[in-house]
């Protein structure tokens, strides 16, 4: 028998995620792609399966643990020769990645929501991974202030955002533009029966990061109406058809492609600014977060390219990445690189709202519910179906007429659905 040590693959991200599931005991025969352990990451749940069939010969995480791709799951008795993963420290992923840390980032200057903060201290002093890192430049910290809560004193997502937590509470130095009152302890039992119930785990993350981003980020919203009463008898005429194929055709498909052709128009609505907050990082690809409601929570896959594929291809990915969420089966790489978020409530109701960036984004379109409308058309009113748009963005990035212009320019490819191929 030889002695196989069983890795976690690539979860799509470097940062260590909990362990709420382990499925195998010592001693159990397993089979290849038997369930070893389930991770939960941000807004997502993940099972990991063994690449090997054996025994198992140690379990070496348990529920509650924190581990990153490269950490140890279990250790296999099988039959023939041991592979070349036998040889490697646990260990090894996470040092490496401390190790690999560019030191250059730390001379760059701390974004200027967060002021005045000492200067960075090197990748050599501070035991983080890149996305630690990167949290931390987004909100100007200095992560040497931060204590690691992690194996070796390793700083964690979790220690960043409940240190801005902490400032934003009332913790932070003077003049950090992040620190607020803190809110007033009640005892609300003394007006009548009262419950708790904690908060689940995506409504805590989702707090921390939209607090950050209404607080650091200038929104504006500009709403506007568009008439797609063509485009809803195009997308009626050819949504039977689809359906027989397993494809819904949404009202966001054409909405999606409506936005690629907006973000071509007016290039720095696609881009984000960079760390230091003097420079802006244009994107040459689009991706398009959808905001897809489901039972643990508001979550927002991303979907690719999305200048690149078909009404008919981005109504089927659109329709797999819903299911894949509402199952909470999304992993972390699902919900990374977007350029845009779209959030709809159509299906909901209302008739406008105000939609937050979802930074390092500059910007985030709002679908409200279409409803049919009397319009003044050639001397007379005609039923049409109006739908209302809200656009929210970074008002450090985008002046007010351009928001104008780039929520015109939408309604317009939305009402004719021509200016889409150009």
């Amino acid at each position: 028998m030889a002695i196989e040590k069983i890795l976690v693959p690539d979860i799509g991200g470097g940062d260590p995620v909990d362990v709420i599931e382990v499925a195998v005991s010592v001693g159990d025969q397993i089979v290849v792609e038997d369930a070893l352990i389930t991770l939960e990451g941000d807004k997502a749940t993940m099972d990991i399966p063994s690449p090997k069939a054996g025994k198992v010969a140690s379990v070496d995480v348990s529920v509650g643990d924190k581990i990153a791709e490269g950490g140890l799951i279990i250790t296999l008795e099988t039959e023939g020769a041991a592979s070349e993963s036998v040889e490697e420290p646990a260990e090894e992923a996470p040092k490496e990645e401390a190790k690999s840390e560019p030191k250059q980032e730390a001379s760059k200057e701390p974004a200027p929501v967060a002021q005045p903060e000492p200067a960075p201290v090197s990748g050599a002093e501070v035991y983080a991974g890149p996305a630690v890192r990167r949290l931390a430049q987004e909100v100007g910290l200095n992560l040497a202030e931060i204590p690691g809560s992690g194996d070796r004193g390793r700083i964690t997502k979790d220690d960043v955002k409940n240190y801005v937590q902490q400032r934003m509470n009332g913790g932070g130095s003077a003049g950090s533009g992040l620190g607020v009152a803190a809110m007033p302890a009640v005892d609300f039992s003394r007006f009548g029966p009262v419950s708790t119930r904690p908060l689940g785990k995506i409504q805590k993350l989702s707090g921390s990061f939209l607090h950050r981003n209404w607080v650091t980020v200038p929104h504006v919203t500009q709403f506007i109406e568009s008439d797609i009463t063509e485009l809803e008898d195009f997308r009626q005429a050819e949504k039977g058809a689809l359906a027989k194929q397993g494809i819904r055709l949404t009202p966001i498909v054409f909405i999606m492609k409506a936005v690629v052709a907006a973000l071509k128009a007016f290039p720095h609505f696609n881009a984000s600014l960079d760390a230091s907050g003097q420079n802006l990082v244009l994107k040459e690809y689009f991706h398009i977060g959808v905001a897809v409601d489901t039972p643990n929570g508001l979550v927002v896959p991303v979907i690719r390219d999305v200048d690149q594929k078909s009404l008919t291809e981005l109504a089927k990915e659109l329709g797999d990445i819903g299911e894949k969420a509402r199952a909470g089966a999304l992993t972390p790489g699902d919900m990374q690189g977007g350029c845009f978020t779209i959030s709809s409530l159509g299906g909901i109701g209302g008739t406008a709202f105000t939609p937050i960036v979802n930074v390092p984004e500059v910007a985030i379109l709002g679908v409200s519910r279409s409803e049919m409308k009397p319009k003044w058309i050639d001397g007379e009113f005609e039923a049409r179906l109006m739908l209302p748009l809200s656009l929210s963005y970074d008002h450090r990035v985008i002046d007010g007429a351009d928001g104008a212009r780039f929520a015109v320019f939408v309604s317009a490819c939305l009402e004719d659905l021509r200016k889409l191929m150009l």
